[in-house]
């Protein structure tokens, strides 16, 4: 019983032993920077990496990233100079650079980020309430982001923390003032379009008009230009038949004769019926007909 009771004391003693060493050391890495704690009020500031020594069950170590931070709060609803109401969605990065004074502030970044969240959106809104927002889609919105930050970093001393940037991720419109822009939007472009086509229609008659008198001059000039010719045709034509008369009467005779039976009995199935007196009866009256 004693040889038990003494491997009993033994082992008490070396596992006391494993977590008090186990508990007095601890490891401060590249990324984190820690507050030595005893009773819950720092006591030791570490900055650089390593293993650190604390008092076991005295002291306790809380780490913090120095790395750079996001803080996203919640969005929210705004009104601007035109009486628009948007809903805004501003973010910040930041750095904690005095972890002491951070803690003592906030304690952890659970309690900045509501904080310091209200502290953004009120700078947010207490300056773009001051424009409109067609300035909020323009180049103009960076001069408005400047205004916000520097409202902003006036408060980071107070928080042992460094501002990197400050920005308004994005800006929607309340569902009754998106409604009514999109409605005054979609009544603008009708009316553009009614313009639109009213132009095409008034450009469409007069290309018309243009087109029928255009129609008009050109088959004018077209039936003076064929009279003119046709004219001087038939002033040709009677000039050559006047020469062709004077030269051999009897021959101009016959040769029109001909041309006239030509244009009568052009038709081969036809008969022919020369009655006395008929000029063709002078030229037919010797052929032979059938009976």
């Amino acid at each position: 019983m004693r040889f038990s009771a003494r491997n009993f004391i033994i082992i008490l003693i070396l596992f006391i032993g494993f977590l008090t060493f186990t508990g007095a050391f601890f490891v401060v890495k590249e990324w984190k920077q820690a507050i030595v704690l005893q009773f819950g009020e720092p006591r030791q500031v570490i900055n650089e990496p390593g293993l650190k020594f604390k008092i076991p069950f005295i002291q306790d170590a809380i780490f913090f990233d120095r790395r750079m931070l996001n803080l996203d709060p919640q969005p929210e609803e705004m009104i601007l100079s035109d009486q628009k109401r948007i809903i805004v969605d501003s973010f910040a990065r930041y750095k904690i650079i005095d972890p002491l004074k951070f803690f003592q502030t906030v304690r952890n970044e659970t309690n900045f980020s509501d904080r310091f969240g209200r502290i953004l959106n009120a700078a947010v809104r207490g300056v773009i309430a001051q424009y409109p927002l067609v300035a909020l889609l323009s180049d103009e919105r960076e001069t408005i982001m400047s205004i916000i930050e520097s409202q902003v970093v006036i408060n980071e001393k107070n928080f042992g923390i460094k501002i990197m940037d400050v920005r308004i991720g994005r800006t929607d419109l309340t569902e009754q003032v998106a409604n009514n822009v999109y409605q005054r939007m979609r009544s603008e472009r009708e009316k553009e379009a009614n313009l639109l086509r009213a132009e095409g229609e008034e450009l469409s008659k007069e290309i018309k008009a243009s087109a029928n008198r255009q129609q008009t001059v050109i088959i004018a000039e077209a039936e003076r230009t064929s009279s003119i010719l046709r004219g001087e045709g038939d002033a040709r034509k009677n000039i050559i038949l006047g020469d062709a008369y004077s030269m051999d009467e009897e021959f101009f005779i016959f040769l029109r004769t001909m041309q006239a039976c030509k244009d009568t009995f052009g038709n081969t199935d036809m008969s022919m019926v020369i009655v006395p007196g008929q000029v063709c009866e002078k030229f037919f009256g010797e052929i032979e007909l059938d009976q």
